[in-house]
């Protein structure tokens, strides 16, 4: 991936008030249109009270869906702000939700639209987010006086000792970036001066915290 693919970190809620207002913004991570609809109504049941349950989501590593709703706020003034928020912080497979109970005090179109965009923003910083990286699974397989050295380096390297296996040898398995994969494997290889066998196996995504 060129750019990062950045999602929330997990589902969460976080509120702020306004003129009395309160607005609570609920983020999810999604996979489907389906399931966010299905957050968007349990969020909507939880809450019959509140005058509006606004959202926005995007769907897909180049947002090939985007949705956005003011839910009865004047056009534009909610749900689009949502949608401009998480797309600002490079956010995929996101869900936006921001429910308002209303406090007595008009905010204007123009209050609105920095409530809403506020409440979504200060959710992302409090949640936080994460990045999905492809990662390559490793495995070394060396003699049982050449573990030390070896765990010694990935140590080093900050890379975690997924798994060891004590056979005939001993094998270690970690997980790597895909595209570090075999920079790693050329190092190692050097270090052990070929008295190493490696092989690659499994892929998996990892969440990695992301700061901004």
């Amino acid at each position: 991936m060129d750019q990062p693919y950045l999602t929330i970190n997990e589902f969460g809620q976080h509120q702020i008030e306004i003129k009395k207002s309160k607005f609570i913004c609920t983020l999810a991570p999604i996979k489907s249109e389906d399931q966010a609809k299905e957050i968007i109504n349990q969020i909507t049941q939880d809450n019959k009270k509140a005058n509006h349950n606004c959202y926005a989501y995007l769907i897909g590593d180049k947002d090939q869906i985007a949705r956005e709703s003011d839910n009865g706020e004047p056009s534009g003034t909610a749900g689009v702000p949502i949608l401009e928020v998480l797309k600002k912080n490079q956010l995929h497979d996101t869900l936006a939700i921001v429910t308002r109970y209303f406090g007595g005090i008009k905010l204007g179109a123009g209050g609105l639209i920095r409530a809403y965009s506020n409440a979504t923003s200060e959710a992302i910083e409090h949640i936080g987010m994460v990045q999905l990286v492809q990662q390559q699974s490793v495995e070394f397989t060396i003699e049982y006086n050449q573990y030390d050295r070896l765990k010694y380096y990935l140590e080093n390297h900050d890379l975690e000792i997924s798994d060891v296996n004590y056979q005939a040898k001993i094998s270690v398995t970690i997980y790597i970036d895909v595209n570090e994969a075999a920079k790693l494997v050329d190092q190692v290889t050097e270090l052990f001066n070929g008295q190493v066998t490696s092989s690659l196996k499994d892929q998996k995504i990892v969440a990695i915290p992301y700061n901004k």
